[in-house]
């Protein structure tokens, strides 16, 4: 894909119709939307992630079909919420049970068989509990005096959409962002993927802001300690009794005797998911929504359609790190002292993404819907929904002086991130 673009013209051999392109995309037809979206089918998914998708089905179109027909959804604690609070607080306490049982029997049985039998419930107890986030380590972070220009446009975006803003802000080498607490104190922190930062205009990067934070106001019970580490717990105890593949004599037994708490153990995961699942999209309608009222309809949408080609940035990063790789050390080291390039290079070919490779993403994803993510709604649907109300103008204006200090500000931080994509490569 990387490389000059070269314009290219063939007949469709499905309808005939002339198909004008670019030699760096897909090439496909607008008329009758041959090889619109020539990826192979996906795996087929687990029971889990299929119970993930029929919901997210359902549920975001209802959400959409609401929001089309005026009623907003807003961020509530409803029956749904309660219950799965509930439900996570029961799972939190087996995990509490296991923790005490176990001290329980080290302690009676001190210096005997006792001992041994309370270490196991001891350590289950121990990988089960819920873990409080940390600052990553592995990526630059960034805290208010290191770049008071960057936390000031975080404020005010943080203002408009109604929550509080973040005490740290890391720069990975991702192309997405996210926002996530560290420390016992639930202190915020956004994380920013510079590849996506680097190749957004500045109303795209407020409306990418917005849409972040307003995950901190909008009622996403998903990622939040107690449901959020009761869902990872629930995950970790259903692939720890899940059934030996080829099993032998005695793990065809140990199998049978899981039976019961496996089922179990899937039936309270699918209804924490399924309480959980509504609220998610809702979250997701709303934090597009208050994005759009933040930085305008048209930065939001812009957003939307960046996100869709990211699997074309990803391409031209692994070509760029891999060529780095071949030429051996040297040439690594020569790459890293020039990280500009890197990054120079992302954002011309982002610049260049003809606006057929938008259209065609946008119809290959109506086909896919929930195949490719189960916990947001399908972008087309989410597109719509922004385009379909009442166009926002923008809250929040980029201003050139506050741009320009905030790259300054960045500066450092974004070239770590380059050298660390061609020390190490690029990852999805």
């Amino acid at each position: 894909m990387p490389g000059s673009a070269t314009e290219t013209a063939q007949s469709c051999p499905e309808c005939g119709a002339e198909i004008r392109g670019d030699n760096r995309f897909t090439v496909w037809c607008a008329a009758c939307d041959w090889n619109v979206d020539p990826e192979k089918p996906r795996p087929e998914p687990g029971r889990l992630e299929r119970a993930q998708r029929a919901l997210a089905q359902r549920h975001g179109e209802q959400l959409l079909a609401e929001m089309s027909s005026g009623q907003e959804p807003r961020p509530r604690r409803d029956v749904s919420a309660v219950s799965a609070t509930a439900l996570a607080l029961i799972v939190h306490g087996v995990t509490l049970a296991l923790a005490v049982g176990g001290i329980w029997c080290v302690v009676a049985g001190w210096g005997g068989i006792g001992m041994v039998a309370g270490l196991m419930p001891l350590l289950m107890a121990w990988a089960l509990a819920p873990r409080v986030g940390r600052l990553p380590d592995d990526w630059p972070v960034l805290f208010r005096a290191d770049a008071p220009e960057l936390f000031a446009l975080v404020d005010e975006v943080a203002e408009a959409v109604g929550t509080r803003s973040v005490h740290a802000i890391a720069v990975d080498g991702s192309i997405n962002a996210s926002v996530t607490t560290y420390d016992v104190r639930g202190r915020r922190l956004l994380v920013l993927g510079m590849p996506l930062w680097e190749v957004l205009t500045p109303e795209e990067r407020i409306a990418l802001l917005g849409h972040e934070l307003a995950h901190y106001a909008n009622g996403d019970t998903r990622n939040g300690l107690v449901v959020g580490t009761a869902t990872r717990t629930l995950a970790l105890w259903y692939n720890t009794l899940r059934p030996h593949q080829h099993p032998t004599a005695i793990e065809m037994a140990v199998d049978a005797f899981c039976l019961v708490p496996r089922l179990l153990v899937w039936g309270m995961l699918v209804l924490l998911v399924r309480l959980t699942s509504r609220a998610g999209m809702r979250a997701e309608y709303l934090a597009d929504r208050l994005a759009a009222r933040t930085a305008s309809t048209q930065a939001a949408v812009g957003l939307m359609d960046r996100l869709l080609v990211s699997g074309s940035y990803g391409v031209l990063l692994r070509s760029e790190t891999n060529r780095a790789a071949l030429g051996g050390p040297r040439s690594t080291r020569d790459a890293m002292a020039r990280a500009d390039e890197l990054w120079g290079r992302l954002t011309a070919f982002a610049a260049s993404v003809p606006e057929h490779e938008y259209e065609r993403q946008r119809r290959a994803g109506a086909r896919r819907g929930h195949q490719v993510d189960a916990t947001h709604p399908p972008t087309h649907l989410r597109r719509a929904c922004l385009l379909g109300g009442e166009p926002s103008t923008a809250v929040v204006v980029p201003q050139d002086r506050r741009t320009g200090q905030i790259a300054a500000e960045l500066a450092t931080a974004r070239a770590e991130v380059a050298r660390c994509l061609l020390r190490d490569g690029f990852e999805d």
